[in-house]
């Protein structure tokens, strides 16, 4: 989703909450009645390409590359930006640009990342454990974010090798003509992405902006010139033509207002045939490149602000998508109420979402000050109607996520808890900003904030659902909403700025940005340990502890394999813990997360929890499954 005003957040909203639903009970039990059983054994990493590792700079991006982006005035002088430099500091290149608003120096900014930077760490992704990557949008698009594709069938040509060939190639095709698309070298980079993650047991899916193009887009840029004599005339939303006799100048309808989103024109079946069509075929080719087999093509898509489109669009897309590769994913961004994700997640649309309702919820657990936090009781009954919201198997598949590229890292959310709810996403999306937001600390997280981070991160990983981590939030990477989410990520090899400057101009106490070795362990731990331990993956869920005056929560994760139960100590003290373990086939159990072995003593593990802690207890290999 793209950086919104607080009247388009509001719109939004709006949107969402009036959406119908539909009502759909269930149990705790898996099923994969719909969703490909791959997905629930997922741990997702998210990729903001443009941010994560400039691989070759080569193809850096040019002052001519962005030309159509937000802002629209162009800059007099502009330069690849430092990838170590302080965020907030402005290089000599804006401050010759004068002194626009700060969001404008941000849009303009480029660091180099492209497809060979993700592919140079995906071993790196692959030690973490990570088996499955979600990138925002790879296509081309003049942008940093590439929410404003200019087409879908092709690569952003300064994501490949060949930027300026690439572009002469896709001159010479008819976008109407699939059998005249060609593939780039920025195509083909991506082909092998995909071919050199798939070696390593990682799965691909694409970021799918279907509402909505660009200015820069093919079919935009046609009907802009040719009007009603273009045979793009019917995609989008045309509100009046260029007519001097009748005083009409061209304008049409931008999403949410924004005009460099032109919005797709819908009818009932939901966008119309022209673009429809479009969407398919690069649907299409994505999925199943060059014919040669689905296993050289993508793993599914996400699809973004998929609450503006019609429901009917949707089903005829999932059918496609099915027909194509049965074992695809397909996962949308719908925020809002839980009732608002129901009528989406029935079977004929999106086998997930991200879920953002997950986040909501930890962070009134967790992280919210007291006098607007959730006890254990209301905590466990918001994740059983979370659970109980969709079919059987739905919620195994769904993304648990904290930030993302539309939020505050989990980092500086931990930092500046209070200044409102994270669940009252129109208003929190806006306050959580710190250029608009002059009381929002953008400080280093301290290890008291970090410690709160890892104890999240044992429920994130240990609950039904799978895991998704937003680039660099396993490093310690900190920053508020957009653009703060989307900084250079934090590589060991590469020397960092501290960061001193603040979004007015003034300076602070230097933070020193480098990577949290021990928060980074945490996460390889607690990956590994959700990898190997199947219960944690597919298992029911049952709340056992629920303690409201000491802030215990606990609950078991069981399959026909074994039983793990966690308990996470939320208060600020340490405390004792008595653990229900019903079994009698071993006389000891193993904390696998901190390597503490506990005897059952009359049935009961008797925990020691420091402050905001947690512990995973699973059998003592040596001693056989826990019978519980």
């Amino acid at each position: 989703m793209k950086k919104l005003t607080k009247r388009q957040m509001a719109a939004v909203i709006t949107v969402i909450l009036v959406m119908a639903s539909c009502s759909q009970s269930t149990d705790d039990e898996p099923s994969t009645t719909f969703v490909p059983q791959w997905a629930e054994s997922t741990i997702w990493y998210q990729i903001f390409p443009e941010r994560f590792r400039n691989g070759d700079p080569s193809n850096d991006p040019m002052i001519k590359d962005i030309v159509g982006a937000d802002p629209s005035e162009p800059p007099d002088q502009w330069q690849i930006h430092p990838w170590g430099s302080d965020w907030y500091e402005l290089q000599h290149y804006e401050k010759a640009n004068g002194d626009p608003e700060l969001w404008k120096h941000m849009l303009r900014r480029r660091y180099g990342g492209d497809l060979q930077g993700v592919i140079d760490k995906l071993d790196y992704i692959q030690a973490l454990g990570f088996t499955a990557i979600y990138l925002n949008p790879v296509f081309d698009s003049p942008s940093l974010h590439k929410y404003d594709a200019a087409s879908y069938h092709h690569i952003d040509p300064n994501f490949g090798p060949n930027p300026d060939g690439d572009r002469a190639l896709i001159a010479g095709e008819n976008p109407l003509d699939p059998t005249s698309w060609v593939w780039t070298s920025a195509d083909e980079l991506a082909l092998t992405l995909i071919k050199e993650a798939h070696k390593r047991n990682i799965r691909v899916i694409f970021d799918g902006v279907f509402n909505h193009m660009g200015i820069k887009s093919f079919a935009f840029r046609d009907l802009k010139e040719n009007q009603q004599q273009s045979p793009y005339k019917d995609w989008f939303t045309v509100l009046s033509f260029d007519d001097p006799e009748n005083g009409t100048e061209f304008d049409y309808e931008g999403w949410f207002g924004v005009k460099s989103l032109p919005e797709f024109k819908e009818d009932e079946m939901g966008i119309v045939a022209g673009p429809r069509d479009y969407i398919f075929n690069a649907t299409r080719r994505w999925m199943n490149p060059k014919g040669q087999g689905i296993e050289h093509g993508i793993d599914g898509w996400r699809l973004d602000v998929a609450f503006n489109v019609h429901h009917n669009f949707w089903k005829a897309w999932r059918k496609l998508v099915k027909s194509i590769n049965s074992n695809a994913y397909i996962t949308a961004e719908i925020v809002g109420t839980i009732d608002g994700a129901k009528p989406y997640l029935q079977g004929d649309e999106f086998d997930g979402e991200m879920n953002y309702n997950f986040a909501f919820t930890a962070a009134e657990f967790f992280f919210n000050p007291k006098e607007m936090n959730i006890n254990a009781t209301k905590f466990d009954a918001k994740l059983a109607e979370m659970r109980n919201l969709y079919p059987q198997g739905v919620a195994y598949v769904t993304q648990n996520l904290f930030g993302s590229h539309d939020s505050n890292r989990i980092g500086s959310h931990i930092v500046n808890r209070g200044i409102g709810n994270y669940r009252d996403w129109g208003s929190y999306f806006n306050t959580s900003q710190a250029a608009g937001n002059s009381a929002y600390d953008v400080s280093k997280p301290s290890a008291e904030d970090i410690q709160l981070q890892k104890l999240f991160v044992v429920f994130q990983m240990t609950y039904v659902g799978a895991p998704m981590v937003y680039y660099g939030d396993e490093v310690g990477m900190w920053g508020a909403n957009d653009p703060d989410n989307r900084k250079p990520m934090i590589w060991s090899d590469i020397q960092y700025q501290d960061e001193v400057y603040l979004p007015n101009g003034e300076t602070r106490s230097p933070d020193v940005v480098d990577v949290n070795a021990d928060l980074f362990s945490h996460y390889s731990k607690l990956i590994l340990i959700r990898k190997d331990n199947s219960a944690l993956r597919s298992g029911s869920f049952e709340s056992i502890i629920i303690d409201d005056e000491q802030s215990i929560y606990g609950y078991k994760r069981e399959n026909d394999e074994q039983t793990v139960v966690v308990v996470l100590n939320n208060s600020a003290d340490s405390q004792l813990v008595g653990v229900p373990l019903c079994g009698k086939r071993t006389k000891m159990v193993k904390d696998i997360l901190n390597d503490i072995d506990y005897p059952i003593l009359d049935s009961t593990v008797t925990l020691t929890l420091p402050a905001k802690s947690g512990a995973i207890l699973a059998a003592d290999t040596r001693t056989g499954k826990l019978a519980c």
